[in-house]
């Protein structure tokens, strides 16, 4: 009977990993293509944009950015900080009051608590559409629409932010800990606030980002509650500038704006990223 010294029959490690770069390469490509694309398209005029696609950047991304975000009929930048109040405050309300939830489910014994995560975990299940009507109905009767309230108070109850804190919390946050936090004396909000909150960086970071994002995106419910101009934000103001009529739609318009509402994401990620590289260890507990 022969003996396996160890080394595996598959390819050599060199080919394997010649083929995991050119996979990455690939991948890569293909995510930032599409932005590429945006970005060149938003350099060219309505002109060079029936006449096809180029590789080469044009001119005309100033001029296009003047006439369609700075200096056109609709206030972009109103709606740029409208966006950015309504996703800081639901990324900030949704991270925290998620964590706090699976906390309180991970660390305190009480009866229904199998039913509370249950029942957490069910709501995930309906969807946004299936309540609307009732929300809007409310919003109407609290007299709340052209306003921000209903657009982040809400952002509080997130079940899928919750499922995620709670299984990285059991993996990342043993009882014993809090346990010395209570016989050292510390109270529930200190030991939650300075000792919980550290060790869940990493999960608050990476649910940040995906609630900043869905948050900055969502068109549906905000159209349905401002009305006024310089309350709506970018996805609402990029679809009335997509609904121009003929003579005065200009694609390049419509892709500056494009380019101009997604540097924000890009500049969220890029800070929060380092965080979560950084912060992976964070979740273990020193001797």
């Amino acid at each position: 009977m022969k003996k396996n010294n160890g080394k595996s029959k598959g390819l050599p490690i060199g080919a394997r990993r010649a083929i995991a770069y050119a996979v990455l390469v690939l991948m890569s490509f293909l995510c930032l293509v599409w932005f590429y694309i945006l970005f060149i398209n938003a350099t060219r005029s309505k002109g060079e944009l029936t006449r096809g696609f180029t590789v080469i950047p044009s001119t005309h991304l100033l001029e296009n950015l003047s006439n369609g975000v700075f200096h056109g009929t609709l206030p972009f930048v109103r709606g740029m900080l409208n966006s950015l109040f309504i996703a800081f405050g639901s990324a900030a309300l949704c991270t925290y009051f998620s964590c706090m939830t699976a906390y309180a489910i991970h660390v305190y014994d009480f009866k229904l608590k199998k039913f509370m995560s249950t029942f957490i975990l069910a709501v995930m299940m309906i969807p946004t559409q299936v309540t609307a009507l009732g929300f809007l109905q409310l919003v109407g009767k609290m007299k709340l629409e052209d306003n921000f309230i209903p657009l982040i108070v809400p952002a509080i109850a997130a079940p899928v932010t919750y499922f995620y804190m709670k299984q990285y919390m059991e993996s990342t946050l043993p009882l014993s800990l809090v346990e010395a936090a209570r016989i050292d004396g510390a109270g529930e909000f200190y030991t939650f606030n300075t000792i919980v909150l550290p060790l869940m960086k990493p999960a608050i970071a990476v649910q940040a980002i995906f609630t900043f994002v869905t948050s900055w995106n969502n068109y549906f419910t905000p159209a349905l509650i401002l009305h006024k101009d310089k309350m709506k934000t970018l996805p609402i103001l990029i679809a009335q500038l997509r609904s121009a009529d003929f003579l005065k739609f200009n694609m390049g318009h419509v892709y500056a704006a494009i380019a101009f509402s997604i540097f924000p994401v890009i500049l969220v990620y890029l800070f929060l990223s380092r965080y979560i590289v950084g912060g992976t260890t964070l979740g273990g507990v020193k001797g």
